[in-house]
């Protein structure tokens, strides 16, 4: 167990959707009102979503302060202003929702190369637009290619349901939030929440525990994956609700097998994606301090690299979107400026596959102006037929930066002359696809963007449950076993009564503040971090997998770029009384 020495206790209301603090009192949080500012405008994802993060870390690290900035204010970037990072001339205040936070020690001064994925980490899509989006395209694929009944046209998407590190289970239709353990803690049956009792019968009472993987079930622990969940949830209460509508064939894993097939029918034809391209705005969020943190990687000596499932043509519109932070016109060619930020760029890499040297998957160099696929011989340049001599592109002659296609992660090393792999620091969001196989199969120092973070605690209400039992369980032992006058039994068992009646009220009260708690953060699912006073399954795979973890990928931007991050002392449940926190 991991905490920091000094505990920072927020009043419960702090991390209420509808706090606002106040700016007119003196010292809120102990905090000069000057280092707290009101913003124009903000270039940050979803900042009205997070919640503030105290220093306990979510017992999964602690909160990283770099001697400069010690204030709550938020690094905002006002019209017509640079963006404030570590290497400005002026002091930056880090918000607590843009911390890094850090599960094993990390010496960037050890880190030659930084490497990105792009979707969902240095693009940050917006979900009630870009989800959406995803949504009524897999709906129209069931409805018009697998033939499911046009009724699913009028259906609607909540895009703020589903939450990250849920598992469905295909066979029973049931949608699980587990914590660290795999205990199945909230389970629903579609939007139907089942019981205790349910959850008992169905997942606790087996002779062997189930493991919680495929076939059976499918894990729900990508930003991509929310409206495929949601939509599995609405077909599940379609057919139990229409048995007419359903062909008797059609079950609940047949069900989400379709959305499946339909999802990937719509990366497939490049629905979404040319959505996304003619207007990126619409379905992208702007961060002016992604150039500031690359050029600020690149000065302090590191390479940087970007390996992306996407293809070429799509990732240059992406990023030059991020980087000129313009929407290109449809007919408008984009330009090829951002490549002077990265050193490699691997597109459609097919991860995690990449991350395996067994990979045998052949590395093409990309033609950046034509899109064109060039051989190479493990990225060394091949004469193509026809031509005496080695031809350079254009975009080659003029920029320090290659781009190819496919390849594997030896490739990526010799590129990047990496001698060992605990050199590179690599940056994603999605736990296994980025963070769990270059961790296990590489050794690679690995970075998760978890845009959700959230933070809780109701350690009063627990502590004086656990003492009310404690007394229970005394005057219990007491009658049973003590040779007690009747006088004194009857007023024992009086005031065990009392205590009961005491531990019933506590547990309640410890129960709605929970459940209350928990809704703060989401109305269904509660925390992403906890279920109940354990880590969720996300949160455990978060601990294992990820050196360091952060709601955005630009707040790197935020640190020296050689800083030297360091987790909070391990400790055991027996320490706490005997070493001073």
């Amino acid at each position: 167990m991991r905490i920091p020495r000094r505990q920072v206790s927020f009043c419960l209301s702090l991390f209420s959707l509808e706090f606002t603090y106040p700016l007119s009192s003196p010292g809120f949080l102990g905090i000069p009102n000057s280092f707290i500012r009101k913003p124009k405008r903000i270039h940050t994802l979803g900042l009205n979503q997070l919640r503030p993060i105290d220093a306990m870390g979510e017992n999964l690290g602690t909160v990283l302060k770099d001697k400069r900035t010690h204030s709550l204010d938020v690094t905002h970037v006002e019209d017509g202003q640079e963006p404030c990072i570590w290497s400005s001339a002026e002091e930056c205040k880090i918000d607590i929702g843009k911390q890094i936070f850090c599960n094993r020690s990390l010496n960037m001064k050890n880190i030659v190369a930084v490497g990105f994925d792009m979707d969902y980490t240095l693009a940050q899509y917006k979900p009630e637009t870009f989800e959406s989006l995803a949504y009524e395209g897999t709906i129209r694929k069931l409805v018009y290619d697998l033939g499911y009944s046009e009724e699913l046209l009028n259906w609607s998407f909540d895009w703020k349901y589903m939450v990250r590190g849920l598992v469905l289970d295909k066979r029973r239709g049931n949608i699980l939030k587990m914590d660290r353990h795999k205990y199945v803690k909230v389970a629903y049956h579609g939007f139907k929440e089942l019981s205790k009792d349910d959850k008992v019968d169905t997942y606790g009472n087996t002779l062997v525990r189930d493991s919680f993987d495929e076939p059976d079930y499918a894990l729900i622990d990508t930003l991509f994956s929310l409206a495929e969940a949601y939509l599995f949830a609405q077909l599940v209460d379609f057919k139990d609700n229409n048995p007419d509508k359903v062909p008797e064939d059609i079950d609940y894993a047949r069900m989400y097998k379709d959305v499946r097939a339909a999802v990937d029918l719509c990366h497939r034809d490049g629905t979404l994606k040319q959505m996304v391209a003619k207007d990126p705005e619409r379905y992208i969020n702007v961060d002016t301090t992604i150039l500031p943190m690359l050029k600020m990687l690149r000065d302090s000596g590191r390479s940087t690299f970007l390996v992306t499932n996407s293809l070429w043509d799509y990732t240059n519109v992406v990023m030059n979107f991020l980087c000129n932070s313009s929407t290109p016109d449809g007919d408008q060619k984009c330009n090829f400026d951002w490549l002077q930020y990265f050193d490699v760029v691997i597109t459609g890499s097919a991860k995690p596959g990449f991350f395996h040297d067994d990979n045998r998957a052949n590395l093409f160099e990309v033609e950046a102006k034509s899109g064109m696929l060039l051989n190479t011989d493990n990225g060394s340049p091949m004469p193509q037929v026809g031509m005496a001599s080695i031809a350079l592109s254009p975009t080659k002659l003029s920029k320090s930066c290659r781009v190819f296609q496919g390849g594997n992660v030896r490739h990526l090393h010799k590129l990047l002359s990496i001698e060992s792999s605990s050199q590179v620091l690599y940056v994603g969001d999605h736990i296994y696809g980025d963070i769990l196989r270059s961790k296990k199969a590489l050794g690679w120092r690995t970075m998760l963007v978890v845009p959700e973070l959230e933070r809780e605690q109701l350690q009063q209400l627990r502590n004086e449950r656990d003492a009310i039992e404690d007394q229970i369980h005394h005057l219990k032992w007491s009658l049973k076993f003590e040779d007690i006058e009747a006088d004194d039994k009857d007023r024992l068992s009086t005031e065990l009564h009392q205590l009961e009646g005491e531990r019933e009220q506590v547990r309640l009260s410890h129960q709605d503040a929970l459940r209350e708690c928990h809704r703060k953060f989401h109305g269904v699912w509660g925390q992403l971090m906890k279920t109940g006073y354990q880590n969720s399954r996300f949160a455990h795979q978060v601990e294992r997998f990820a050196c360091l973890y952060s709601s955005q990928v630009t707040n790197l931007s935020l640190y020296s770029p050689d800083k030297y991050y360091r987790p909070s002392e391990d400790f055991m449940p027996h320490e706490f009384g005997i070493i001073p926190l």
